[in-house]
């Protein structure tokens, strides 16, 4: 489970239609906007305090269906979870991703809070399975940074500050956008988030 499944559940055809892009454009600042987001969320599942945070918000998403249209999406509560992953950072994050040369023309204020539910959603969903296979065991030790972790395609090597690197090969390796003028999110979020460089 990773990016992909973001992928899969987001409609970037309507999203591409919204924000005026074609949907080549819209899948990378999706892409781009869902490690944003994973990150931020890894980040604050570190503390105890925002791991619970985390965990009540996504009770409130679990069930989630994938969605059609962009109209299916709440955006009011979008820009609420966004808001809390990347707190005060959020205009900071936004303004360096909107300036992005891989993604020109994504303004990426909009795009954030129509991700958020649907990223919400998914890791709510797979936490519930998770759970449910644990028989509620051992809830209490991380088991939801570990699984942001696995969304992101890392292996459970979250203490080490690796979201960045994590985030890096994720987005520099491989994509087609990776070698020339991407945004550095390792580093943005590294910066941002705290986390070291």
């Amino acid at each position: 489970m990773a990016l992909d499944d973001i992928l899969t559940q987001v409609p970037i055809d309507d999203i591409a239609a919204k924000l005026g892009v074609s949907p080549e454009v819209a899948k990378a600042a999706v892409e781009q906007g869902g490690a944003v987001l994973l990150g931020g969320l890894a980040k604050n599942a570190e503390t105890d305090e925002g791991s619970s945070a985390i965990q009540a918000a996504l009770k409130k998403h679990e069930g989630a269906k994938s969605v059609s249209t962009v109209d299916d999406i709440d955006e009011t509560d979008g820009g609420k979870i966004v808001s809390h992953i990347l707190g005060a950072n959020e205009k900071q994050v936004t303004q360096q991703l909107t300036e992005s040369k891989a993604t020109a023309g994504i303004d990426f204020g909009k795009l954030l809070p129509i991700l958020a539910p649907i990223v919400m959603g998914l890791i709510a969903n797979a936490n519930k399975g998770k759970a449910d296979k644990a028989d509620a065991g051992s809830d209490s030790s991380g088991g939801i940074g570990d699984l942001i972790g696995g969304l992101l395609g890392g292996g459970n090597s979250g203490s080490g500050g690796g979201i960045g690197d994590v985030l890096g090969g994720l987005l520099g390796g491989g994509n087609s956008s990776g070698s020339g003028g991407g945004i550095d999110l390792g580093g943005l979020l590294g910066g941002l988030l705290g986390g070291k460089k």
